[in-house]
């Protein structure tokens, strides 16, 4: 039996019992560069174990197969295996496409594990390039390097029209180039589906600005539990400095809790008021927190409006990242991922009020059933910038 008949039993042996009484049993489906092979193999599969993730980290699926007869060839590297999981009886939900880039072999009883990476994050996304972009706006930035490795270009409007000065890319990828970007303006920068996303974290809401409709998860759903508050990262506000060299003008911006964001009118070479806006930073009162308190940014912005950017972006980074909070599904659902609003009952007051967002997902189907490894933080809520 070659590897060309690799496939999962649409029904998992022995779930059946641990589901009694549930009429719940896990289902999935395993194609091969594109051919269904779903019902070429039965009663191999030990464990499928998939981990959606956001960002450039790529997603990754393990399959282990039960190879005691011998009967199983080694795979070869590179193979597509697009994988869908669910539960019988309903339809399946596509986990994506992923490369073969990992086999390994072990016994006895012999066993073949399977590993592979999403296949999007395999193309020229990570070749290592030399090139500047000057005055072009996100959305152009996006658009470049989406064309460049065949994928779909997909730009929240809140970033399509952000005009970036200039931005160098020396001997980095485009996927370190995006990353890099994203954290400027606390966005997610991934691919899903061959389509290159620039979004928002924190939001809960599609790259195309659409709200994600929540989804709740009573405790009664689940099976452990860890949520945990540190301290140490309790910053009361961060700082970032800018200096324009040009103009011989340097300042700071201080962002904390009580920081409003203002579209204000600036002013001209000869001390006019400007007909273009920008976003200001309004603190009421003035911030005078303790030293050791304020997070101070390393890199020194080249505008009032870059260190504006860069400091609401990292106290917003730093307020989703003040709790954690993990938990196990019992009963696994296909359809969460990244990015899903969630809301939650039955824990203590604190995390039951809290509004959470999905940073990863884990999907195990193996003979103890179809469960979901769960890694949330905290939601943001839209820091509303008004006109002045």
């Amino acid at each position: 039996m070659t590897f060309q008949a690799l496939n999962a039993s649409t029904n998992l042996p022995g779930i059946g019992s641990f589901f009694a009484g549930q009429n719940r049993t896990p289902a999935y489906q395993i194609l091969l560069n594109g051919k269904d092979i779903t019902d070429r193999f039965r009663d191999r599969l030990i464990s499928l174990h998939l981990t959606d993730n956001r960002a450039f980290e790529a997603d990754q699926v393990e399959i282990q197969l039960d190879d005691s007869d011998g009967l199983l060839d080694i795979p070869p590297r590179n193979a597509r295996l697009q994988v869908l999981i669910g539960w019988a009886g309903q339809p399946l939900v596509d986990k994506g496409e992923f490369t073969v880039d990992e086999v390994e072999h072990s016994g006895a009883p012999d066993v073949l594990t399977v590993r592979g990476r999403s296949a999007d994050l395999r193309q020229g996304l990570t070749t290592k390039r030399e090139r500047s972009f000057h005055r072009k706006t996100i959305g152009e930035i996006v658009a470049t390097i989406a064309g460049q490795n065949n994928l779909i270009p997909v730009v929240s409007e809140e970033f399509k029209n952000v005009l970036i000065d200039h931005l160098d890319q020396t001997s980095e990828s485009d996927a370190n180039l995006l990353t890099r970007l994203a954290e400027q303006f606390d966005a997610v920068a991934t691919v899903k589906s061959k389509r290159l996303l620039f979004f928002k974290a924190g939001m809960g809401q599609t790259a195309s600005g659409q709200p994600i409709e929540p989804v709740h998860i009573a405790r009664a759903a689940g099976d452990r539990h860890t949520f945990s508050i540190a301290e140490r990262q309790n910053y009361t506000a961060v700082k970032a400095c800018w200096q324009d060299t040009a103009g011989a003008k340097k300042g700071e911006v201080v962002v904390d809790a009580n920081t409003e964001f203002k579209r204000v009118h600036g002013k001209t070479k000869t001390g006019k008021t400007s007909k273009r806006t920008k976003v200001a930073a309004v603190n009421q009162p003035p911030i005078e927190p303790a030293a050791d308190n304020v997070k101070v940014l390393r890199h020194v912005y080249a505008t009032e409006a870059n260190a504006t950017r860069a400091a609401r972006s990292a106290w917003e980074r730093m307020q989703r990242g003040l709790a954690e909070f993990s938990l196990t599904l019992a009963m696994g659902r296909p359809d969460l991922m990244p990015e899903v609003p969630v809301t939650v009952s039955g824990f203590k007051p604190i995390i039951d009020r809290t509004l959470w967002l999905l940073a990863s997902v884990e999907h195990t189907l193996d003979n103890g059933g179809y469960t979901n490894q769960l890694r949330l933080e905290m939601r943001l809520e839209n820091l509303q910038e008004k006109e002045d």
